[in-house]
């Protein structure tokens, strides 16, 4: 038996060496994306679930901006319970799973498939049944991940996605993430933050732009760890309703680190100060609560270095409220849905 949290520190830490191996065969994945554009599809559609489905939304963000494609996340059970077959003819389908072996997203893919899809597996499991059902496979290669909350798996599919999406300089504008996760992990320092956090029972996790996913991401694991209520929203939907609930003993996540979703945050997180809301700021700032490593790096990147001392945080935080993180209750490694 490990000591409680040894997995998940262990995974964590892993992470600048799995973003090195993963761009060191870059040019697998850029072979499949030289495939994709070469088919020029009209639309892409992305299916996954839990933690993989905040990297098919990090993906939305990067079709849509830099490869200029309409892009949406997939509903499985309209493929799988309710036996739909939608004409999918010139569509990009997409499933992300680092198991790659939850029954709805095998099931759909092979679905869409059938409906004509160009279909791309991305999983840390190249041989898995995903891997098979799809047309093409993008191995994450995170390596044996055996925490249940998912880290290094996590910032793995957000590369390979950057990489099958972002265009033929991708592998080169991501050079420097390696290096720069390795200096957010040893200057984030998790400690003050889950404090300040240790008394709470809700919390909300804002951001906009690509670092949505971020916000999505981070809320999940306080949930599945320190088993809080966390919340997470956009930083526009959070001002059309949901500020409502936000007092002094629910405190703000906001990520606000450089580029044009960060600039949209700057008036939500004064409107967080101004009702006096207890706010944590994750950015490059010097004065953010969490600071990242971010110089240099295309804003489409940052939410592979920003969720880095958000994982620490919920590490430390379940800690400190005596739950191990390695075997959040109720949950295994492998979900089966259909």
């Amino acid at each position: 038996m490990t000591e409680p949290g040894a997995w998940t520190a262990a995974e964590i830490a892993e992470q600048p060496d799995v973003l090195a191996r993963l761009l060191a065969g870059a040019g697998e994945i850029r072979e499949v994306a030289e495939i994709v554009e070469r088919r020029r599809p009209r639309f892409v559609l992305l299916a996954a679930r839990g933690t993989s489905d905040h990297a098919a939304l990090y993906a939305k963000y990067v079709a849509e901006v830099c490869a200029a494609l309409p892009a949406g996340l997939a509903s499985p059970s309209t493929l799988t319970v309710y036996g739909a077959r939608p004409d999918l003819s010139d569509v990009l389908f997409v499933a992300v799973s680092q198991s790659g072996s939850s029954p709805d997203l095998v099931d759909s893919t092979a679905a869409a498939r059938e409906c004509g899809a160009l279909t791309i597996a991305v999983s840390n499991a190249p041989d898995s049944p995903l891997a098979a059902a799809a047309e093409f496979s993008a191995d994450v290669r995170a390596g044996v991940e055996r925490a249940v909350a998912a880290t290094k798996t996590y910032t793995a599919e957000l590369l390979a996605l950057y990489l099958l999406l972002g265009g033929p300089s991708a592998p080169e504008r991501a050079a420097a993430l390696p290096d720069l996760a390795a200096g957010t992990l040893a200057r984030s320092d998790p400690d003050a933050v889950a404090t300040r956090l240790v008394a709470a029972s809700r919390l909300v996790v804002t951001a906009r732009g690509f670092s949505h996913a971020t916000a999505r991401e981070a809320a999940l694991k306080l949930m599945e760890t320190s088993y809080l209520s966390a919340h997470a929203y956009s930083g526009a939907d959070l001002l059309h309703g949901p500020l409502a609930m936000v007092d002094a003993d629910v405190p703000v996540v906001a990520i606000a680190s450089p580029g044009r979703g960060g600039a949209a945050m700057m008036p939500v997180v004064q409107r967080l100060r101004e009702i006096d809301a207890e706010v944590i700021t994750v950015g490059s700032e010097p004065a953010a609560d969490l600071r990242i490593e971010a110089d240099g790096v295309p804003e489409e990147l940052l939410p592979i270095l920003e969720i880095l001392p958000l994982q620490r945080v919920a590490a430390r935080l379940a800690g400190l409220r005596g739950h191990d993180p390695d075997r959040p209750r109720g949950l295994a490694k492998v979900t089966r849905t259909w």
